[in-house]
């Protein structure tokens, strides 16, 4: 699968399953995907720090899907390498090295997004 088709699939998977999952009546579940919204934008923190929070959250976390997800709102909202860079060194302190094979496959999807020249259009809703 080549590097562009990776980014789409992910993209495209991510909103079906989104819109599939919220199409169910069930009030935890459209609560939860509504909170988890209303939590990333800007307040106290800015909607960059929150999604760098994020992003070191998953890594730690060790959630492959969240991690390329927040890496793409971090690049929506203006994060820049080194800024990445410095996030993944504090999921790496906090984590430990069980998180180094994550940290390789979200380096992997940045650099794919900027090598595409792209900031991915993820749709709203954040989890899996």
């Amino acid at each position: 699968m080549s590097e562009s088709d990776r980014v789409k699939a992910f993209t495209e998977f991510r909103q079906r399953m989104n819109e599939r999952i919220l199409s169910e009546d069930n009030q935890v579940v459209r609560r939860f995907f509504a909170l988890d919204t209303q939590t990333y934008k800007d307040g106290a923190l800015s909607l960059k720090t929150k999604e760098l929070l994020g992003l070191v959250a998953s890594m730690v976390l060790r959630c492959d899907d969240c991690i390329s997800y927040h890496i793409a709102q971090c690049k929506e909202a203006g994060v820049n390498r080194d800024e990445f860079f410095e996030a993944f060194s504090v999921a790496l302190v906090v984590g430990g090295s069980i998180v180094i094979p994550h940290l390789r496959r979200g380096v992997d999807f940045l650099d794919q997004l900027e090598g595409q020249g792209i900031h991915a259009a993820v749709p709203e809703h954040k989890h899996d």
